[in-house]
């Protein structure tokens, strides 16, 4: 029987963020599962929409023998503590090496992101693949599915044999890029081969508005990455858009192809670099203040609700999730029908907790990550444990745990959805546990950049993307980056390059 091992960590890394990523944040993830050990992976992973799951998915039907390593999620935020990182990578060799003493294994499936940064390694998922590289040896296959938000290095493509990011951005294929993976681990174990692979990098980068797959140009970029997938040979490829906050060499967009042959392998990398680069114009997307996009918000008619994207406070980008300035926009506006979330504060949701539901409190609401929170008299409108399961294309299943919530009412025609624990306002499941439907707001601010489309987008008369500060910049150039690589333009269409 074949027998293959079976395990993750998945974090987004933002080296200016400001606050470090600790073991806690893994424990304790909010909208994810919490750290998981070999005894509790599968059981645990099986009903979530992680990559695993497909993965799981795929192997128990085709009959294989499953060696659970370990697996840990925490939401982006700054590089991930020294600690989190030797403990989490620590549990999963050592559940490898396990594995190994009980018995042969045919192959290695990790779910790893791509643009995880460390204290000790810039290239963290790099340095992960390393070591179980050197437990495992050169020839064992092993297989790996990635957020295409990956900072994809030619290291990570050494370490691996196949790296499978997945195709959507918001991400609502994550099982299938894990099935994907699985299916290609399984088939390099039965034919006895592995692919050839090419790795190109590309000299731009692109905000993350810009790479919303659901809009051009990166729909007609992914619409040309399955054509190429189709031809002769070709087992996979792979674009990852980059996440242009982690400051280290390996930022930026990359591809990596696998095929038959290398000259197959290259001349579809090479193919899809070009479509892309004649695209570069195109990725350069605006956004519009915080004050025109309540303005704008205000003045439409249509049917169903105006979504507010506040996305330099994206807690899937690494903010924090309490900035205040949206909401000050809001009330400032007297904008009416207006709900925000989530607004992470845990004092804030502990302060409601202990006046109760009907009372009506002085917050100073916000802001504990920079210093900037906002003064507002809060009726407490309803109370939770925050505890809810996430029903969107994104997260269908996956439990959330925020901690203390509360829904209050700071201006009369606006409300706050107030958690514990950051989580990026990706799934309708966010405001309905506290008795919101978001399709009966006239408008619906939410933390997040690009992933709340999948669920939000549906049920909107308008989407716009708003900036009010926060760590997560709509233009990443402007950040203090000292470790780039030379030659890397960090503006579409801006022949200004780093170095």
């Amino acid at each position: 029987m074949t027998r293959i091992a079976i395990g993750g960590f998945q974090h987004e890394s933002h080296s200016f963020a400001p606050r470090p990523t600790a073991w806690m944040d893994f424990v304790k993830p909010g909208g994810f599962p919490p750290v998981q050990h070999a005894a509790t992976l599968l059981d645990t992973l099986r009903p979530t929409s992680v990559p695993s799951a497909g993965a799981i998915a795929v192997a128990e039907a085709e009959g294989v023998e499953i060696a659970p390593l370990a697996w840990a999620f925490a939401n982006p935020a700054g590089p991930v503590t020294r600690e989190a990182f030797e403990r989490i990578t620590a549990l999963i060799v050592a559940a490898l090496s396990d594995a190994m003493d009980a018995g042969p294994l045919d192959g290695v499936y990790l779910e790893l992101h791509g643009a995880m940064v460390s204290d000790d390694f810039p290239d963290a998922e790099a340095e992960v693949l390393r070591r179980v590289r050197a437990v495992v040896g050169p020839d064992l296959p092993v297989a790996v599915s990635l957020d295409p938000h990956a900072n994809k290095t030619a290291a990570m493509v050494a370490h691996s044999d196949v790296l499978v990011p997945y195709r959507t951005y918001p991400h609502i294929d994550m099982k299938p890029a894990g099935a994907q993976a699985m299916r290609l681990l399984l088939r390099m174990i039965r034919e006895g081969r592995k692919p050839a692979k090419a790795f190109r990098e590309l000299d731009f980068w692109t905000p993350l508005p810009g790479q919303c797959t659901m809009v051009a140009p990166m729909s007609e970029v992914m619409a040309e990455r399955a054509r190429l997938g189709e031809g002769e040979g070709v087992w996979e490829v792979g674009f990852c858009f980059g996440f242009p906050y982690a400051d280290f060499p390996g930022c930026g967009m990359a591809i990596a192809t696998y095929a038959d042959t290398l000259d197959q392998a290259d001349a579809v990398a090479d193919g899809l670099a070009r479509f892309i680069a004649a695209k570069e114009p195109e990725f350069a997307l605006g956004v519009v203040t915080a004050a025109e996009g309540v303005k704008r918000a205000m003045a439409v008619r249509g049917e169903g609700p105006v979504i507010l994207a506040d996305t330099q406070d994206n807690p899937g980008g690494g903010g924090h999730g309490d900035t205040t300035g949206l909401l000050a926009e809001l009330i400032r506006q007297d904008a009416q029908g207006a709900v925000l979330a989530p607004m992470n504060d845990a004092e804030a949701a502990a302060a409601c907790h202990a006046a109760g539901e009907g009372a009506t409190i002085e917050l100073d609401l916000g802001g504990k990550s920079d210093g900037a929170p906002l003064r507002v008299t809060a009726l407490v409108e309803k109370l939770s444990d925050g505890q809810f399961t996430l029903t969107g294309p994104m997260g269908k299943g996956n439990p959330a745990n925020l901690g203390p919530s509360a829904l209050i009412r700071v201006a009369p025609g606006v409300r706050v959805v107030v958690v514990s624990r950051k989580m990026q306002a990706h799934d309708q499941a966010l405001f309905r546990f506290l008795g919101i439907e978001p399709a009966e707001q006239k408008i619906v601010a939410v933390k997040s950049s690009v992933h709340f489309r999948a669920d939000f987008q549906p049920i909107a008369s308008e989407v716009i993307v708003v900036t009010a500060p926060g760590p997560v910049v709509a233009d990443p150039a402007v950040l203090p980056f000292t470790n780039l690589r030379a030659g890397l333009r960090l503006r579409p269409g801006d022949n200004r390059r780093t170095g």
